[in-house]
């Protein structure tokens, strides 16, 4: 398991151990992982190659977080060591033909070191994670009780990240998705109004939803990400008020279990929008 201590990879190691597999666990800090008991932790680095080597040792299957920078190398020292099944995380941006790569390129430059070896590999391609909207909005829902956003009619199709983890874990636990690139979305499109009503719903009060420009929104966002990314966002959420994104049911086909809803999604995260103080006895 490398990236197994991401939101995915914590939840991927966890199921694996439960089906009753030996999972080795890759962490640059083995101190701070808290990883699910049984995980045998192994400290590398995916940036670092050579750290790898031992981590590699004896292993049957490969669960890659996407690292281009590193990718081929990473790929042919397990090819070296005996992997015999890779399952990507990767992303429904290397579908986007509009002519902005910058994230389509980061996933798909780790598809292709992937693709080129002779090992047997599986794409898991979620859509939107539905806990994107910890960075846009839990501060503000937890200290105001708002959440700010432009293009409110928006509809996305938000994917749970267990629901990204069940379907990674099938493809490294069992037969026939070799060759497969599974794009994952949420069961439902959802609007972001009701995005943030829903969270209301499961925190148990009031969060107002505040329309803001999407000059605002860039300049909120510069701070946190790329400008060619602030720039994606804005482009799905605009294009998302007329030509909303159409539901894929792949979660329920490859797990035989219907996909989390995002109302589920908020109940799972609604600690994530508590006030810092809350519960503290004064």
């Amino acid at each position: 398991m490398t990236g197994a201590t991401g939101s995915v990879g914590r939840l991927v190691t966890g199921q694996l151990l439960a089906a009753g597999m030996r999972v080795r666990a890759l962490t640059r800090d083995p101190d701070t992982a808290a990883l699910p008991e049984g995980a045998e932790i192994q400290k590398g680095d995916l940036l670092q190659p050579d750290t790898l080597r031992a981590a590699l040792h004896g292993v049957e299957r490969l669960y890659l977080f996407p690292v281009p920078e590193t990718a081929r190398a990473v790929v042919a020292a397990a090819e070296e060591a005996g992997v015999r099944r890779i399952v990507v995380l990767s992303s429904s941006s290397v579908l986007d033909t509009s002519g902005d790569h910058h994230s389509g390129e980061h996933h798909r430059a780790v598809e292709r070191a992937v693709e080129d070896s002779g090992v047997e590999w599986t794409f898991v391609r979620p859509d939107e994670f539905a806990s994107n909207v910890l960075w846009k909005w839990a501060e503000s829902i937890r200290t105001e009780g708002v959440a700010r956003a432009p293009y409110g009619a928006a509809q996305r199709v938000p994917v749970h990240e267990a629901d990204v983890a069940a379907v990674a874990a099938t493809a490294l636990l069992e037969g026939g998705h070799a060759g497969r690139a599974y794009l994952l979305t949420g069961p439902e499109a959802i609007t972001q109004t009701d995005q943030v009503r829903a969270i209301a719903e499961a925190v148990g009060r009031p969060v107002a939803f505040e329309e803001i420009t999407p000059d605002q929104a860039r300049k909120a966002m510069a701070a946190a990400m790329p400008a060619p990314v602030v720039e994606m966002v804005l482009r799905y959420l605009a294009d998302a008020v007329t030509h909303p994104p159409v539901p894929v049911d792949t979660v329920e086909r490859v797990t035989g279990r219907p996909g989390r809803t995002f109302a589920r999604w908020a109940a799972d995260h609604a600690a994530d929008f508590a006030p810092r103080d809350e519960g503290r006895v004064a």
